[in-house]
């Protein structure tokens, strides 16, 4: 499918046909990786989603745990 660059402000842009951008999981918002190389432009989309707290804390085992950390005395009102 064949698309065509504008002019957006200082930039140029690429209007993605919406069979093209659902075939790829692409929604408005969502964010990419722009890649240039010799064969042209490539668009990948990031997955920048932050796990929630608890899938986080289930991957913590005894292997992969680290010590305390002394970070010396405390300064003004840090309290621990």
């Amino acid at each position: 499918m064949r698309a065509k660059i504008a002019r957006w402000g200082n930039s140029l842009a690429l209007r993605v046909p919406k069979p093209v951008a659902e075939e790829a999981g692409l929604a408005e918002g969502a964010v990419v990786e722009l890649t240039a190389g010799p064969s042209g432009l490539q668009v990948s989309p990031v997955d920048d989603e932050v796990p929630p707290l608890d899938i986080l804390l289930a991957q913590v085992t005894a292997a992969n745990r680290h010590e305390a950390v002394e970070t010396g005395t405390a300064i003004g009102r840090e309290v621990w």
